[in-house]
Formats: structure tokens, C-alpha cells, sequence
């Protein structure tokens, strides 16, 4: 049966709590995971009380993190013994990373999270279409694709449609591909 609820958003849950239960009614394809559920996204809020931060900080302080990375100093030592130029490109790079974490953080994040969502959307596109197309590592990026574009929903933006509208569209062509694999007498599991 394979994974058919690829094609089908409403089936994305079904029959999770059976399946948690072991009670899975679903024939062979079962949901990979409760993550694949819309809505199963949790909102990140930046409301936090002094109970939450006292909390957090309990936690660190218990979790036994002395503040030490271990190696540090290995590595330090290792870093004084390059030549001058090499220590000069280690800073050059360190420079580049810097800047080009300046640029990301400049740009919204749900711009940066439509271009790895549109990413997805190509790994699926390309093991769909290869000679010999790969459905697992397709319905994988299907699968990453839909919890990005399910779960996040109108927080992508304006975007958001074209959003639904991509992972639309791969499903349907993993459908399509998948019923030609089986048609040939290929595997599609």
C-alpha cells in the first residue's frame, strides 16, 4: 500500500492514536510520525515569566555544564602554532561568517524558511525524477515539506499559498510516479 496519505492531507493523522496504541487500522502505510499532524507545530512565544527563567536557569545550573568546552584548550594551542598567514585566513573566515550571519539575521525568517521550503520541494522533485525515481527519500522531503508548510500555515506569510500549492503539486506527482513504479513492476516501498 506503500504511503498513500502522501496524497492526502486529511489522512496525514489517521489513525495516529491507534497507532500509538498498537492498534494501527491503516493497512501497511503508517504516518512516520505524530509531527506529520497540521497544527502539531508549537508556537514559539517570547512571553516568558520570571517562574519560566528561574526554571531554565535551575535547569542549567543542574544540568552539570561547568561553561568548559572540553578540548578548548587543545585547540587553542593548535591555533598558535599556524603560521601568521594561516591564522590570518581563520580570521578573514571567522570575518565572512560574522557578516554573513549579519545578512541572515537582516532578512525575516519566514523569507529564509520559504527558501528551505522550496529546497524540500527540489529533493523531492529530484529523486522523483530520476532514471529510477527514489520514493523513499522522496516521500521523506514530501514529508519535511509538509510539516513545514502544515504546521506553520499562514505564519509563512504571503507566500504561504504558493506554499500549499507547492506541496500540492509533489504529492500529486509522487502519486502519479508511484502508480507508473508499480505499473512497471518496480518497488515502491
Amino acid at each position: 500500500m506503500g504511503r498513500w496519505w502522501l496524497s492526502q492531507p486529511q489522512y496525514l493523522c489517521h489513525g495516529f492514536d491507534d497507532l500509538l496504541a498498537g492498534e494501527w487500522t491503516g493497512g501497511d502505510s503508517r504516518p512516520t510520525s505524530p509531527q506529520l499532524c497540521p497544527g502539531r507545530v508549537p508556537r514559539v512565544s517570547d512571553e516568558t515569566s520570571e517562574h519560566d527563567s528561574a526554571e531554565t536557569a535551575d535547569a542549567v545550573d543542574s544540568s552539570g555544564f561547568s561553561g568548559e568546552i572540553p578540548g578548548l584548550d587543545d585547540l587553542q594551542s593548535q591555533f598558535e602554532q599556524l603560521s601568521p598567514e594561516e591564522q590570518q585566513e581563520i580570521a578573514e573566515a571567522q570575518q565572512a561568517m560574522e557578516e554573513s550571519r549579519q545578512r541572515l539575521a537582516s532578512v525575516p525568517a519566514e523569507v529564509v524558511i520559504t527558501n528551505h521550503v522550496m529546497g524540500l520541494y527540489e529533493l523531492a522533485a529530484i529523486h522523483l525524477s530520476a532514471e529510477e525515481p527514489d520514493l523513499a527519500q522522496a516521500a521523506l522531503a514530501i514529508d519535511a515539506l509538509a510539516c513545514l508548510v502544515d504546521g506553520l500555515g499562514d505564519r509563512l506569510g504571503p507566500e504561504a499559498p504558493t506554499m500549499v500549492g507547492a506541496l500540492q503539486n509533489i504529492r500529486l506527482a509522487f502519486v502519479q510516479i508511484k502508480g507508473q513504479a508499480a505499473q512497471a513492476g518496480q518497488p515502491t516501498d
